[in-house]
């Protein structure tokens, strides 16, 4: 059975940081690109950032330079590390497979930027 566990949320000030972490199974991790997504209250689910197998890397605009995605193959884990958080950033996090699968969405971290 497929699972994907993300972590790593929190309530930071604007201009903070945070380090999302997504574990996923072994079965899946390894040929897989990885993407993480968020969904903003009240708003859809949206694309964030994606890491191919060997560690190519593409970003939303909105978080382009200060958005780093990596991914730890013998951990199978993905990371989302993010810098210069801003209040438009609170938001449930995600990560899936690309494409997306929709029965490996899990739970979602929360992030919370606010003073």
């Amino acid at each position: 059975q497929v699972q994907l566990v993300e972590s790593g949320g929190g309530l930071v000030q604007p201009g903070g940081s945070l380090r999302l972490s997504c574990a996923a199974s072994g079965s899946i991790f390894s040929r897989n690109a990885m993407g993480w997504f968020r969904r903003a209250p009240g708003k859809q689910r949206d694309w964030v950032a994606d890491i191919t197998p060997d560690a190519k890397t593409n970003y939303a605009d909105s978080v382009k330079g200060r958005f780093t995605i990596s991914r730890d193959n013998a951990k199978n884990t993905v990371y989302l590390q993010m810098n210069s958080l801003k209040p438009d950033d609170t938001a449930v996090y995600y990560c899936n497979t690309l494409p997306v699968r929709g029965g490996y969405w899990g739970q979602g971290t929360q992030v919370t930027v606010s003073s």
